[in-house]
């Protein structure tokens, strides 16, 4: 059900005051949900069919990214409106890898930070899902993310914003996400956090000639529980080069330094997000 302005307002505000009062200091990692679950990616399995491409657009309902198959099917280059995970191919000539692109669903997600109203929140078994009752089409999300993840659907009059959801769906019906469900290689796996991690540690052990000793998602970014493995290094097949602080928590120490004392610059933010919500509804204010 939609919300109300002054219902905006006040959880905005609300979340305002409390950042005006908070000290300016370093966050404490935030720790994995107990129930966490997510993905382990091998990029060494992966033969680049894209199966799992065109599973995630059938199992989220979503148009077919035509654009450059001449409208014949689907074939993303990256993520979009119209496309949650895409499959993409390194080669500098000496090496080749194929590497599977989606939200990380991050420990300490930017998303949710950035997001003035919550419409993304880390929901059951850790998963950064939308709700788009609470979304005013800022777009905040989409700058925040350090993966480029979240799209918005510019091409539509009710434009939502787009991104893995790790098929919450089916998680629901007690199946997996649609990716690893039809992945031939089994290239990309899901599980619990703590499971995939252990696995991985087990194959980095089995084959130290074979891959880069580092599970990326472990601690990058604050961590991850999207992971991923590789016999390339993790910058090279486009995964950001990041500290074992979140992005999140950055932003928080900027917010923090920058409107410690200043209600006015906070208030006037949560009265534009009131009103931008209310002229995305489209009419006066709920009772």
């Amino acid at each position: 059900m939609p919300i109300s302005r002054r219902t905006a307002l006040k959880v905005v505000l609300g979340g305002a005051a409390a950042a005006v009062a908070t000290p300016v200091t370093a966050s404490t990692p935030i720790a994995a949900p107990a129930d966490a679950v997510g993905l382990l990616y091998d990029t060494t399995k992966c033969i680049g069919c894209k199966a799992c491409v065109s599973a995630c657009r059938e199992a989220n309902g979503l148009e077919p990214d035509t654009t450059w198959s001449e409208g014949r099917y689907h074939a993303p280059l990256d993520l979009s409106a119209r496309a949650k995970t895409v499959v993409k191919l390194y080669d500098d000539g000496a090496r080749s890898s194929f590497v599977k692109a989606q939200c990380m669903h991050c420990l300490d997600p930017a998303c949710a930070n950035a997001c003035m109203l919550g419409a993304f929140k880390k929901r059951e078994y850790g998963i950064v899902s939308y709700d788009v009752t609470y979304c005013i089409g800022c777009r905040y999300c989409e700058v925040a993310c350090p993966y480029g993840v979240p799209k918005f659907e510019w091409a539509k009059a009710a434009p939502r914003m787009v991104k893995c959801e790790l098929c919450n769906h089916r998680l629901a019906q007690g199946r997996q996400p649609a990716c690893t469900e039809v992945c031939p290689r089994q290239a990309v796996i899901f599980g619990r956090r703590e499971d995939l991690l252990r696995e991985a540690r087990s194959r980095l052990a089995a084959y130290p000639n074979i891959y880069v000793q580092k599970i990326y998602g472990e601690t990058d970014g604050g961590g991850t529980q999207c992971l991923y493995i590789s016999h390339v290094p993790f910058d090279k097949i486009g995964l950001p080069a990041l500290g074992e602080e979140s992005t999140a928590s950055l932003q928080r120490t900027i917010q923090h330094s920058i409107y410690k004392g200043f209600a006015a610059p906070v208030a006037l933010y949560g009265l534009l997000g009131a009103v931008m919500l209310r002229n995305r509804r489209g009419g006066g204010e709920p009772s």
